[in-house]
């Protein structure tokens, strides 16, 4: 499978996203210290949200593609953030059907290689406390945990069990 770049075509195309969960990152929070546990939620969760592709408040964003037999079946779009000089992935997705076949893999090798390319400092993304399957992923690819933002979606991110995370890759 070639990864192809994509090409305005796909500007402002919406894209819905969703996943399953059986665990979540619970956040602790006291005073000026958090810590956050993997916790079992003790049933499968369902979370769906919408993106759209090479938004305008994206510094040149960059979409890079798979397809087969003229279907999409992945991509990674990233942007650079010139003003601190990392290189921000803004989406990765997979279809369902083409989920744990390396495909994922092959689209974050070519997020890293192209930030090679623009000699950026680090990479970074966002991520959910709820998304575990995508937090075991970034990990496996050498991101950690760099930030978090507990009221980004709503005031009740933490009892939502939906923390913004924020995960990076020092290069």
């Amino acid at each position: 499978m070639e990864i192809i770049q994509g090409t305005d075509e796909y500007k402002g195309k919406e894209i819905v996203f969703h996943y399953t969960s059986e665990y979540y990152y619970e956040a602790y929070v006291d005073d000026f210290s958090v810590r956050f546990v993997r916790k079992p939620f003790g049933h499968e969760v369902h979370k769906e949200f919408k993106s759209t592709l090479l938004e305008d408040w994206l510094e040149n964003p960059e979409l890079y593609m798979i397809k087969e037999a003229d279907e999409l079946v992945g991509f990674i779009e990233i942007s650079l953030e010139s003003w601190n000089h990392r290189l921000r992935i803004s989406n990765i997705w997979v279809s369902d059907s083409k989920r744990h076949q390396g495909i994922g893999s092959k689209l974050m090798n070519k997020g890293v290689e192209r930030a090679g390319e623009l000699g950026v400092r680090a990479i970074v993304l966002e991520t959910q406390s709820c998304n575990d399957k995508a937090i075991s992923f970034y990990k496996k690819h050498g991101f950690t945990l760099i930030g978090f933002d507990l009221i980004s979606y709503s005031n009740e991110d933490i009892e939502k069990k939906e923390v913004r995370i924020e995960m990076g890759k020092c290069l």
